[in-house]
């Protein structure tokens, strides 16, 4: 199987996944909305975004499915199953339509937009995505102060989700200092090498800078 991957958030995400998991898997740096790249990609996600996960015959897309999938062939509980399984999907769900949605929001605006040159920050988005981030941090950090980890007394995927945005913090300037649980648990992840470093030894071409970073 392969990876296709790019240095971006979501991508980011299924590298650190595959690479904590010790995954058979080779890993390949892809552009699929490059010129001349859609036909190629096209036939394994119509939807020409990454991370990818290919294979003679076969492809996935969409970083949580790929988790599952690698978690599944490793024989990992990573991919929580049994009674913690409902708890890592709440925190999934919920992540995908608050806390990370608000980190999306605000790295939008303030990393993506000025890194690709796709226009000007929209102040009343950040102001949006801060409040949101204001009004669910709390949230997990009553979580995160009674378990260091989301689902069960491991880390988990739920944890890698939960944190999709925050190694591009430098560019969404996200105020974790006034959440010491989140930072405690973020510092915890930083602690794992594959989450860290994931592209270590990899060809993957950095991201273009964010001017006045």
């Amino acid at each position: 199987m392969k990876l296709f991957f790019s240095r971006n958030p979501n991508p980011r995400l299924g590298v650190a996944v595959a690479r904590h998991l010790g995954a058979k898997v080779a890993f390949e740096f892809a552009s699929p909305m490059a010129p001349g790249q859609a036909e190629r990609f096209r036939p394994l996600n119509p939807n020409l975004s990454l991370p990818l996960l290919a294979w003679p015959g076969g492809s996935l897309w969409e970083a949580d499915a790929i988790a599952c999938r690698l978690s599944r062939d490793m024989g990992s509980d990573f991919w929580r199953a049994g009674d913690d399984e409902p708890e890592m999907i709440r925190w999934l769900s919920w992540g995908k339509e608050e806390f990370v949605r608000a980190c999306d929001i605000v790295h939008f605006e303030r990393g993506t937009k000025q890194r690709y040159g796709i226009g000007p920050i929209d102040a009343e988005k950040v102001a949006e995505g801060l409040e949101q981030f204001h009004r669910t941090a709390p949230i997990l950090e009553a979580a995160l102060g009674r378990r260091p980890w989301l689902a069960g007394t491991s880390v988990s995927y739920a944890d890698f989700r939960m944190a999709t945005f925050l190694p591009f913090n430098d560019a969404a300037r996200l105020p974790l200092g006034d959440y010491p649980e989140i930072e405690r648990w973020y510092r915890r992840l930083e602690e794992i090498e594959a989450w860290r470093d994931p592209f270590q030894g990899l060809d993957a071409p950095a991201l273009a800078p964010v001017p006045g970073l």
